[in-house]
C-alpha cells in the first residue's frame, strides 16, 4: 500500500492499492475509486465492536474496499478543515484518540472503544468518558480538525492543556483533569474550571480548532425560522 496527502485546509488521502491489499472505514467515507475494486459492508468484528464503534463516533457498519486488479486507486477526504495524520503502528502498539477521529486503516489494525479510568477526567476532560484505540500491526489514518502540532513529553514532564485541544495521545502518557486556582480565572479566565495535564514519557498531538469550538463559532450565525 502506497499513500498521498494532498492539500493544505481541505486535504485528500490519495492510497494505491496492489492486488489482494485492503482499507477498511465508517459507512460514507470513501469520496471516489478506481474501477476494480471490490466494496463490502458489515458489522466488522460482531454487535459488541460495533456498537463501541458507534460509542466513540463512529458508524455501525463498516466497508472494507479490496483491490481486485494489479493496481486500484481510493480517496477518502475529512468531515472538516484540518488534517490527516498517517499513523504506523508496530504490532501490538496502540494511539489513543478523540472521538470521531478514525479515517480509515488496513485490515490489520483493529479499531476499539477506549474509557478513561477516572470518573474526573470523564466528566470534565472535554470529550467525555470515551475515546478511540487503534491498535497495529499496520498503517492507520486519523483526522484532526485545525492544524495539529505534536509535543513529545519526557519522563515526569507536564502539559496543561484546555481539554478539547488534546487529539491523540501515546498510552504510555498520563491523562488527569485539575481544578484552575481562583474565583476570577473560573469567572473570567474563559478557560472554564478545569484543564487537562499530560504527564510523560510519550508524544501528545493538540489542535487549533476543537470541533466543538468551531460549532460555537458558527453558531451565532446562524438563525433558525
Amino acid at each position: 500500500m502506497e499513500y498521498k496527502i494532498l492539500g493544505t485546509v481541505m486535504q485528500a488521502l490519495e492510497i494505491t492499492l496492489a492486488q489482494g491489499e485492503a482499507v477498511y472505514t465508517e459507512s460514507g467515507g470513501m469520496a471516489w475509486m478506481s474501477d476494480g475494486i471490490d466494496m463490502k459492508t458489515s458489522g466488522k468484528g460482531g454487535l459488541g465492536k460495533a456498537l463501541g464503534r458507534m460509542l466513540s463516533g463512529e458508524s455501525f457498519f463498516m466497508t472494507t474496499y479490496t483491490c481486485q486488479v494489479p493496481q486500484g486507486l481510493i480517496t477518502f477526504t475529512p468531515e472538516s478543515p484540518g488534517k490527516v495524520i498517517p499513523l504506523n503502528l508496530k504490532a501490538g502498539f496502540s494511539m489513543i484518540c478523540q472521538k470521531d477521529a478514525f479515517m480509515c486503516a488496513e485490515e490489520s489494525v483493529e479499531l476499539a472503544i477506549h474509557f478513561r479510568r477516572k470518573l474526573g477526567t470523564g466528566l470534565f476532560g472535554g470529550e467525555g468518558f470515551i475515546l478511540q484505540k487503534l491498535t497495529g500491526p499496520g498503517t492507520a489514518f486519523v483526522e484532526i480538525a485545525g492544524e495539529v502540532q505534536m509535543i513529545e513529553l519526557k519522563a515526569g514532564e507536564r502539559l496543561k492543556v484546555d481539554p478539547g485541544h488534546i487529539a491523540m495521545y501515546e498510552p504510555t502518557c498520563n491523562y488527569d483533569i485539575e481544578m484552575i486556582k481562583g474565583v476570577m480565572n473560573w469567572l473570567g479566565g474563559g478557560e472554564g474550571l478545569f484543564l487537562a495535564t499530560l504527564t510523560g514519557p510519550g508524544k501528545v498531538w493538540l489542535q487549533t480548532m476543537p470541533l466543538s469550538n468551531l460549532a460555537g463559532s458558527l453558531k451565532r450565525y446562524i438563525t433558525t425560522s
